[in-house]
């Protein structure tokens, strides 16, 4: 069995002819199959990875020039369109559904050589913070099969910390990629609003969602970023902003100007050992001649209400296409259209999408739209202004990426609320439309990884790989 490292080294071996891409997919179908108990996979594409696979040994033995991510196997989340394969969100709703085109990142990733797998559970149409919301059943964390691996990419989480692909692409609306990336000890980022097209990503809360990698190390993510980065004809929210070289700006010898919010870093209910371990990354970041210093962010309370009023509202306008009338399930109870609509939506969604849904029809309604909707969007204003304030004097922004560490499955699902404070230093990011990524900083006395969350200025990912590689 072939052992992963990094996407360099992989190269190095498929070049030298250690391994092949065939080989590879064999090996990976294999491990899939092996902790199918995981339930990390909806789907394997086990025929056309390996004409994928084919492709990329012919190249290495015609010693053809290879692309960027030669042999790289990657799985994508079940959100993310794939031509000819099927996409469901982890929902009944799409049942059955084929993907009658592929989304801009997929392109991009086969345009340079890699090789795509399958398709990842996730929480239904990516609202959860735990996994436990997918119609096909709970993704288990690899590190402890107890707790949840986070969501609600989870399953891209948990196919990356169990090696059963390389990389995975998942998507992140309020912490979707960060959080099961800390609960998991992978790296996982979300980048600047609009620096990765969202064609093809099947929307969730169309200004907040981004699509990101999680990847085993910094490096990896770099060379990903940069891959399907940029601007995009489909997607007009895509920036024409220059796409660095990242994976050329890590490790450099470059003193950063940080800031650590007091507010996270100290905040009631964070785990003790958490906080601890946040404290000693800030004395080391200082020792290697950093200026760390804590900010006063007065926000935080008003972030998660905002992030739930804000992408309710957009998750009530972007799901109400999917009414059984068109594609995906259609109800065999239905008798008219009226009741097709309502049976279809009824038994087609889950709990908490139509807990969202229902919450954002609410906001956006007569006589609450100024209340809740309109005041969201101020309050969205506000945060911006302030991060951005914070940045005209700081390089970059550091917090813990969560208060804790994994739990266990069915410890926060009866209570909505306190499941949605587990994304209570990730929606920041989002709200303001700033990159943020989480790498593994610490073990936890439980076993499990903590993870510390970089933020940075609009489009300086740079930054932020650069400091995240040298933690």
């Amino acid at each position: 069995m072939y052992s992963f490292s990094n996407i360099k080294k992989l190269q190095e071996d498929l070049k030298a002819g250690t391994i092949t891409c065939q080989k590879l997919v064999e090996e990976t179908v294999l491990s899939i199959q092996q902790k199918k108990h995981l339930n990390a996979f909806l789907e394997v594409f086990e025929s056309s990875a390996m004409e994928l696979a084919k492709k990329v040994d012919e190249k290495i033995a015609a010693k053809k020039p290879l692309g960027k991510l030669a042999g790289v196997i990657v799985g994508i989340k079940d959100n993310i369109c794939y031509k000819g394969h099927k996409v469901s969100c982890s929902s009944k709703i799409l049942e059955g559904f084929e993907s009658l085109y592929s989304a801009t990142v997929v392109e991009k990733l086969l345009a340079e050589d890699a090789i795509i797998i399958g398709r990842l559970n996730c929480d239904e149409f990516a609202m959860g913070s735990s996994n436990e919301n997918s119609a096909y059943g709970n993704v288990l964390n690899p590190l402890n099969e107890k707790c949840v691996p986070g969501g609600s990419s989870g399953g891209a989480a948990a196919a990356v910390a169990a090696n059963l692909c390389h990389v995975t692409l998942g998507s992140d609306t309020g912490g979707s990629i960060r959080q099961p990336a800390s609960f998991t000890g992978t790296v996982g980022m979300k980048p600047t609003y609009g620096r990765i097209s969202r064609y093809g990503l099947i929307a969730y809360a169309s200004s907040f969602d981004q699509i990101g990698p999680i990847t085993k190390n910094v490096q990896d993510a770099a060379l990903v970023l940069e891959v399907i980065a940029g601007l995009d004809k489909h997607d007009n929210t895509s920036s024409s902003h220059k796409v660095d070289i990242y994976s050329a700006q890590i490790n450099s010898d470059k003193k950063y100007k940080i800031a650590y919010l007091k507010e996270c870093v100290f905040a009631d209910g964070i785990d003790p050992e958490v906080q601890q371990t946040i404290l000693a990354h800030i004395e080391k970041l200082k020792k290697e001649g950093h200026t760390v210093e804590p900010v006063s962010f007065p926000y935080l309370e008003f972030l998660v209400p905002t992030y739930y009023v804000l992408t309710t509202a957009e998750a009530s306008s972007n799901l109400s296409k999917f009414d059984g009338m068109h594609f995906g399930y259609r109800s065999p109870n239905a008798t008219d259209l009226e009741s097709t609509y309502k049976k279809s939506r009824a038994e087609g969604f889950g709990k908490e999408v139509k807990r969202r849904i229902m919450l954002g029809t609410f906001v956006l309604s007569a006589g609450y739209y100024d209340a809740y909707y309109s005041k969201g969007q101020k309050v969205r204003r506000v945060i911006q202004n302030k991060t951005k304030e914070i940045f005209s004097n700081y390089d970059l922004i550091i917090t813990p990426t969560t208060p804790g560490t994994a739990f266990e499955f069915g410890k926060n699902s009866q209570d909505p609320i306190k499941m949605y404070l587990e994304d209570i230093f990730t929606v920041q990011a989002p709200i303001a439309g700033i990159p943020a990524m989480s790498v593994p900083c610490g073990l936890h006395s439980n076993g499990l990884p903590i993870g510390l969350q970089i933020m940075a200025n609009f489009f300086e990912e740079g930054k932020m790989l650069d400091l995240a590689g040298r933690i």
